[in-house]
């Protein structure tokens, strides 16, 4: 089964907490803290691997979670990084943030890869919370939140060429002449439902084929299999456009070869711009001196194509046209065409901007308080011992939020709600 679409959920590694120690050997008076940090959680990577030609692991496997970071120890050990978890994927793959839409990137060739979230850093042991003032802190800082994030993954077959026409022209004949492709081949509609690949070797040169299958009128709009294959026309850099020019279907080739056009043009104005030749297949049917074929050649020739009139099962002319896509190809850049993708902000959703902000609201009475970079400290706090507490509120009134939470009536003997930490407020 080919599968060229997928949707996952991905998680970096949380970061490991500082560790909360204190020296107690023997003959060291006065033992300071020791609490080590915690270690970094693992990032998740994606990877392009010539080894893999579909997504269809994907379709089993849709959470995929990275290593968290090991927790600080005592003596000032540091834990442990988490592993990073490396996700494999076939080169073409476009990976997609779900939630904006954007291209987090293209992995074009094998060993092409990226950062698609990164694990949270490790908390800070009690140690680095020793001042003059306070001698023995007896907290240590959370580790750092993981990254949790859905994506889209749809792979875009990577070809030279790519073959393109109406159900039944001949398409998948002439890619098994031309290749040691084997695709399956019979006299119906819709006999290729997958892409086939296939490598043309010719003169001192090779190129990759494609057989694109589903172009009916109204492909565009998802009529027949257009929607699910138009994407990967995107890849090529020259297309074979096959038409029946014996008319064997009972359509008129100058018809068809407008259809299809028109659909590559609804899809994406990329492709209607990409260079084309015509295979006019079945020729052995009609004669080169047919008035149906002249006047397909003059009408085509017309708008700035060549038109090679071939016989795909009789490998008649297929040298020629296969000669002339090699020649072709040599004119454009060997490296795929870059796309122009609206590409997601890594550094924008770093920063985070909203990481330190505390949002403030009130229920009846009681006025609560919440925040990314607030849990953190939340999370860092020892409920037991003073002076963490004092670091915990200090933070919330250095970030402005007790003076906004009194311009929302807040007043001596209220009620402060701290996620699942409630005090009273007295104003000193």
């Amino acid at each position: 089964m080919f599968v060229d679409k997928a949707k996952i959920t991905i998680k970096s590694g949380k970061g490991g907490d500082g560790c909360v120690s204190f020296r107690r050997e023997p003959y060291v008076p006065e033992g300071g803290p020791n609490g080590g940090d915690g270690g970094k959680g693992g990032d998740v990577i994606f990877l392009a691997d010539n080894n893999l030609r579909t997504l269809m692991d994907f379709r089993y496997k849709r959470k995929y979670e990275a290593q968290d970071g090991q927790n600080g120890m005592k003596y000032n050990r540091f834990g442990k990084q988490g592993e990073d978890l490396v996700i494999k994927v076939p080169p073409g793959t476009i990976v997609i943030d779900e939630e904006s839409k954007l291209v987090m990137k293209d992995l074009v060739h094998h060993g092409d890869s990226f950062v698609a979230v990164r694990g949270g850093k490790g908390g800070k042991g009690n140690v680095h919370f020793k001042n003059s003032v306070r001698q023995a802190p007896n907290f240590a800082e959370a580790g750092g939140f993981p990254q949790l994030r859905s994506v889209i993954l749809e792979l875009k077959l990577i070809a030279d060429v790519g073959l393109i026409g109406f159900p039944n022209v001949g398409k998948s004949t002439l890619l098994s002449i031309s290749t040691s492709a084997n695709p399956k081949i019979a006299n119906y509609h819709f006999t290729t439902i997958t892409p086939n690949l296939g490598v043309v070797e010719i003169f001192d040169t090779s190129f990759v084929m494609a057989d694109i299958p589903g172009l009916i009128e109204g492909a565009h709009t998802g009529a027949g299999l257009g929607l699910e294959f138009l994407k990967h026309i995107e890849r090529t850099k020259l297309l074979i456009h096959v038409v029946d020019i014996s008319g064997s279907e009972g359509r008129d080739p100058i018809e068809d070869f407008e259809k299809i056009n028109n659909e590559l043009s609804a899809f994406s104005k990329k492709l209607i711009k990409k260079p084309q030749l015509i295979a006019a297949n079945k020729i052995d049917i009609i004669e080169e001196k047919d008035e149906k074929f002249l006047n397909f050649k003059k009408y085509v020739e017309g708008k700035g194509y060549r038109v090679f009139p071939i016989s795909a099962p009789i490998n008649q002319g297929v040298k020629e046209l296969l000669g002339a896509s090699a020649a072709e190809l040599k004119q454009l850049e060997l490296e795929p065409q870059e796309e122009n993708y609206e590409l997601f902000d890594f550094e924008k959703d770093m920063e985070a901007p909203d990481y330190r902000e505390i949002y403030l609201s009130k229920e009846d009475r009681v006025f609560v308080l919440d925040g990314k970079q607030l849990r953190k400290i939340f999370n860092s706090t020892n409920f037991n011992d003073q002076g963490s507490l004092r670091y915990l509120y200090q933070y919330i009134e250095k970030n402005g939020a007790i003076d906004k939470l009194k311009t929302m009536g807040l007043s001596e003997g209220d009620t402060i709600r701290v996620f699942d930490y409630e005090f009273i407020y007295y104003n000193e």
